[in-house]
């Protein structure tokens, strides 16, 4: 194991389990995960390897014997009829027959309708009476001769939900991990390899969670597909509700007029919209306005009754057409329905995570690591929901008076569910909380910037903020404005002070009307339309002796990205000049072999374009930079290394460096 896989068993045994071995156990069933790892978690949740094996079949027979397939239905039913009693694993669903005064229970795969269920389950579980519970149960069965009787017997019955989650033990275990390691062990518990992304992209996964712990939160996602927008919602809680966008209705969500049997928001914490993008889906524009009062004022009414309720409105889809074609000729809610393509409704959102950034989900994404049973993690955050984390910003840092009310709530919400789901112990820093408050105002701007275009009567709001402890005023810009609606400034200067929190547009412009400045570039996590020639090709012209410092120049896309770089060189050189391009680098035992022949090969080929190619090896080395004799020093902060992972030969990333994604970096120009 890992050292943190080692670290996590420590501290929370017993409540972790090894993400792969869901695989193993799921097989064809269709069945949430939060089931699965609810049965791991009783024979698996430990790091023994023999213990784990035999859990692993334990679970295995389990499923196989227990769990309802709708095409074994006939079977499990015969199961049932000859023992006198079988224990099952099915939905459950409950309805109250006021004929007869009874509750009926309702089995999603084994098919059976209408069988009394005692009014004590019902006082325990009232989620039942919503629209199904993962249960485990013994099911009876009883011959009869009178006439109409059900023989069907509902003995026992258990929801699927952990019972061991103890809050205080969870926030003094979270004390002995960093910020780092926390963040990593949460994507592991969602299934996902924490190496695979950068922080913000680890920002926007975690971002699914806020539902989870923030009342009331309404969270919209679009992007392409593919990129697991709708998985947590179905998988990860069993407080979470997934349904179809075009299955809403007024009587399934809020109450039934007939009826009076209250909706799905009565009953859970989350409620999910998947697909919920699409022009021509036809929708109900009452509840269009019923939402818009919920999402509103936590609260809808039935004839003169008014109801409150807590759970959170996600809302997930896909996008028509890409981002910068939105931006331009519509906006970020082009795909919606027409009746909420409402500024009224979209007004009710609190932030808006940009899909198109999470990237599509590959093989080497997932972990087969450590994470929490996510039935434990789920039980945890329904009782983060009852803290209050929204005023802790204020701490540290003072909003412009020109952000709204409802715009304020939106981003202190934000901040509030992010500091709960990775700082659960109250212990961050004024730089945690800058982080998390940066993100936050940025997921509601994306929503104002749009109902700004859709609506001339939202005025601009400036989304800003005053550091307390210096005064110094930071203004925050999303990243898509960054790509594709470039600034004309692409430069800070070094005297400015408060870089960190200043983005800058990489506008491509024509080398000859440039005026080099000394200054910074700073790059943001997950920005693409970024090259070498944007960042840095004006300040090659007229060097004729380059010395580029860099560690780490030895696995292959480091080595393309520097044959990349003397590509650039190349280009911004006369054709009767030869420039000498000297490599500092270092390596190890592993590499350098392998290395040497790369850089051998390199000498001959880019001798034939002019580029004198020489190269060293320094283990001392460990700051990047370029050195030029044009009277340049650039320095790199990450070195030539700015981009993340890209999907291999068959992905349009690996050949063009503006589509691919980059890391978090800054690049300093200094004249000498």
């Amino acid at each position: 194991m890992k050292a943190l896989d080692i670290k996590l068993n420590e501290y929370f045994g017993g409540k972790v389990v090894r993400k792969d071995l869901t695989k193993l156990v799921k097989g064809n069933a269709i069945v949430p995960i939060y089931v699965l790892e609810y049965l791991l978690g009783q024979y698996c949740a430990t790091s023994d390897e023999e213990t784990i094996i035999q859990g692993v079949e334990t679970v295995k027979s389990i499923i196989s014997k227990h769990f309802v397939h709708r095409d074994e239905a006939q079977i499990i039913k015969s199961t049932v009829k000859e023992k006198g009693s079988h224990r099952i694993i099915d939905k459950i669903a409950v309805k109250l027959n006021d004929k007869e005064d009874q509750y009926e229970a309702y089995f999603a795969n084994l098919g059976l309708k209408g069988i009394p269920i005692a009014d004590a389950v019902i006082r325990e579980h009232q989620k039942l009476l919503s629209s199904g519970v993962w249960c485990i149960l013994t099911l009876g069965y009883v011959s009869t001769d009178q006439k109409g009787a059900i023989p069907w017997i509902i003995e026992s019955i258990k929801p699927i939900q952990i019972s061991n989650s103890n809050l205080d033990e969870y926030k003094e275990g979270r004390k002995s991990f960093s910020k780092e390691e926390w963040i990593d062990v949460l994507l592991q518990t969602m299934g996902l390899n924490p190496d695979e992304f950068t922080f913000r992209s680890k920002l926007l996964q975690l971002t699914r969670l806020v539902p989870f712990v923030e009342n009331n939160y309404n969270l919209i996602e679009l992007g392409p597909k593919g990129t697991g927008k709708s998985h947590i919602f179905s998988e990860l809680s069993p407080h979470g509700m997934l349904i179809s966008g075009g299955e809403v209705s007024k009587a399934k969500l809020f109450v039934n007029n007939s009826s009076g049997e209250i909706g799905l928001v009565g009953y859970w914490d989350v409620v999910a919209y998947d697909e919920f993008a699409g022009k021509t889906k036809s929708t109900d524009r009452g509840l269009v306005d019923i939402m818009k009062n919920y999402m509103a004022n936590k609260s809808f009414s039935r004839g003169t009754q008014v109801y409150g309720a807590s759970a959170s409105m996600v809302f997930v889809g896909n996008t028509d057409h890409s981002v910068p074609y939105m931006l331009k000729h519509s906006n970020l809610f082009d795909a919606l329905p027409k009746d909420y393509y409402d500024t009224a409704f979209l007004d009710r959102i609190h932030a808006y995570l940009p899909g198109w950034e999470v990237q599509k989900l590959r093989n080497d994404m997932f972990t087969s690591d450590y994470g929490f049973i996510v039935d434990y993690l789920a039980e945890i955050l329904k009782e983060l929901r009852k803290e209050d984390r929204t005023n802790e910003y204020s701490k540290y840092f003072e909003l412009s008076d020109t952000i709204t009310t409802r715009d304020k709530t939106a981003i202190i919400k934000t901040f509030a569910g992010l500091v709960k789901v990775i700082y659960p112990h109250g212990e961050l820093s004024e730089e945690d909380m800058k982080e998390i408050l940066d993100f936050a105002i940025e997921g509601r701007k994306r929503v104002k910037l749009q109902l700004q275009k859709m609506d001339e009567t939202f005025e601009e709001v400036d989304f800003s903020y005053t550091i307390k402890s210096n005064g110094k005023k930071v203004t925050i810009e999303t990243l898509e404005v960054l790509e594709h609606l470039p600034n004309e400034q692409n430069l800070v200067p070094i005297a400015i002070e408060e870089k960190n929190s200043t983005d800058i547009s990489l506008a491509e412009s024509n080398p000859s009307e440039i005026e080099l400045l000394s200054g910074q570039k700073i790059i943001r996590d997950n920005q693409a339309g970024v090259s070498y020639d944007m960042l840095f090709g004006a300040y090659l012209i007229g060097a004729t002796e380059i010395k580029i410092i860099d560690p780490y120049i030895r696995l292959p896309y480091q080595l393309r990205n520097f044959m990349e770089m003397a590509k650039l060189i190349s280009e911004k050189k006369a054709l009767e000049t030869e420039v000498k391009l000297h490599l500092v680098t270092s390596n190890n035992l592993d590499y350098i072999e392998g290395a040497k022949d790369a850089f051998e090969q390199m000498t001959y080929s880019l001798e034939s374009i002019g580029i004198i190619f020489t190269y060293e090896f320094d283990e001392n080395i460990h700051d990047r930079s370029i050195d030029l004799n044009n009277g340049w020093k650039i320095i790199l902060g990450r070195g030539l290394d700015i981009w993340q992972k890209t999907g291999g030969w068959y992905d349009v990333n690996e050949y063009i460096q503006e589509k691919r994604i980059c890391k978090a970096c800054e690049i300093t120009f200094i004249k000498s």
